[in-house]
C-alpha cells in the first residue's frame, strides 16, 4: 500500500478505498441459438468461456494472483462431454473425448493444479477422478457409479476429495479420500452425499445429507463425526457446500419446508437464515466467506419459470442474468486485491 505525504491523509483514503476484491462467478448461460455456454462473472460483469458453438459449462473456478482457473466441460464434435480446465480462457482437455467426461472442482495450491471430476468407462458407469497438473489418478475402480458433485481441498501435501459412490445396493455412499485413501461416512444403508469438504486448522469438514423415503437430512461432518442436524423443520433438506472462517463454520444449501418450493438457506455455526423467501423455486452452489463478507452463489426461478444466475451478499441477491434465458451460477469465489 502506497502513501504520499505531499497529498497527506486525504490521499491516504483515497488508496484505501481501492483495496477492494474481485469477485469470481462460475457457470452457463443459454445463448439466443439455445446452446449451453460456460461463463465467469468478474464483479457481476459477464464473461463467456467458450464460444458458444457446442455446449459447455463452468462448474469451478480458483483465482491465484493473476491467474485465473475455471474447470468444466465441453461437447465434442462427437457430443462426448470433455472435462476441461481453462488458465486464463486457454482451454486443456483432460480427458480425449472416447467417453463422457466432466470437471466439477478446481484447486490450485504450491503452483500445482488439482481438479477433481468423473469419467465414464467401457461399462458406461463413472469413475471418479483426481487430475494434478493434468494427469489423472482414479480414485474408484468402476465397479459402481460415482456423481458428478466431486469436490477437491488441498491443506499442505494433502488433498482432499469429497463425493459419493454407489454401494452393491444401489444407494450413494458420502466419501472422502485423502490422498487417494478412501473414508466412507455413511454405511450405505440410506443414500446418502458428500458434496463439499474444507480443512482448517487441521480439522476436516464435509457438507453433504443422507436420507430416504422418511425425508432427506442436511448433514456435515468434522473430523468423519456428524454434526449437528442441520435440516430441523424441513421435509427434505440438503447441504452442497461448506466454508470454514477461523472457528465459524459456514454451510449453504436448500430444503424443502413445509411447501412445494426449494427455499434457498444458510447456516453459520447452526444458526439459520432464509436467502430466498419461498415465492420461487431457489437453490444455492457454493458460500465463500472474505473478511466480513459471505457470498453465496446460486440459481433461482423467475416469474416466468426461467433460471437466473444470482450472488448474495450478506444475504442480499443480486441476479447475474436479467432473466429472459436460462443461467446458473454453479461457484464463487473472491479475490482479495
Amino acid at each position: 500500500m502506497k502513501k504520499f505525504c505531499l497529498l497527506g491523509l486525504t490521499l491516504f483514503f483515497v488508496v484505501i478505498s481501492f483495496a477492494q476484491s474481485d469477485v469470481y462467478v462460475a457457470g452457463f448461460t443459454i445463448s439466443t441459438e439455445g446452446k449451453q455456454v460456460a461463463a465467469l462473472w468478474k464483479n457481476g460483469v459477464e464473461q463467456h468461456v467458450t464460444d458458444g458453438t457446442r455446449n459447455a459449462f463452468a462448474s469451478s473456478v480458483f483465482v491465484l494472483g493473476n491467474d485465473v482457473y475455471v474447470c468444466g466441460g465441453e461437447m465434442n464434435a462427437q457430443n462426448i462431454g470433455v472435462a476441461k480446465l481453462w488458465k486464463n480462457g486457454k482451454p486443456q482437455d483432460l480427458t480425449d473425448g472416447t467417453y463422457n467426461a466432466e470437471a466439477s472442482s478446481v484447486y490450485v495450491s504450491r503452483n500445482n493444479v488439482y481438479v477433481v471430476g468423473y469419467e465414464r468407462n467401457a461399462q458406461n458407469r463413472s469413475v471418479a477422478k483426481l487430475w494434478k497438473n493434468g494427469k489423472a489418478q482414479n480414485l474408484t475402480d468402476g465397479m459402481y457409479n460415482t456423481w458428478d458433485e466431486l469436490s477437491v481441498f488441498v491443506s499442505g501435501k494433502d488433498v482432499y476429495v469429497a463425493g459419493r459412490e454407489n454401494n452393491a445396493q444401489g444407494n450413494s455412499v458420502a466419501k472422502l479420500w485423502k490422498n487417494g485413501v478412501v473414508q466412507n461416512l455413511t454405511d450405505g444403508t440410506l443414500s446418502a452425499a458428500a458434496t463439499s469438504v474444507y480443512v482448517s486448522e487441521g480439522d476436516v469438514y464435509v457438507a453433504g445429507w443422507e436420507g430416504g423415503r422418511s425425508g432427506i437430512v442436511a448433514k456435515f461432518w468434522k473430523n468423519g463425526v456428524v454434526q449437528e442436524d442441520l435440516s430441523s423443520g424441513s421435509i427434505n433438506a440438503w447441504t452442497v457446500s461448506i466454508y470454514v472462517d477461523n472457528k465459524d463454520v459456514y454451510v449453504a444449501g436448500l430444503a424443502y419446508d413445509t411447501s412445494p418450493v426449494m427455499i434457498a438457506k444458510l447456516w453459520k455455526n447452526g444458526e439459520l437464515q432464509n436467502l430466498s423467501d419461498g415465492t420461487f423455486w431457489t437453490r444455492p452452489t457454493s458460500v465463500y466467506v472474505s473478511g466480513n463478507d459471505v457470498y453465496v452463489a446460486g440459481y433461482g426461478y423467475n416469474e416466468h419459470r426461467i433460471n437466473v444466475a444470482k450472488l448474495w451478499k450478506n444475504g442480499v441477491v443480486q441476479d447475474l442474468t436479467d432473466g429472459s434465458l436460462n443461467a446458473v451460477a454453479k461457484c464463487v469465489f473472491v479475490n482479495k486485491l
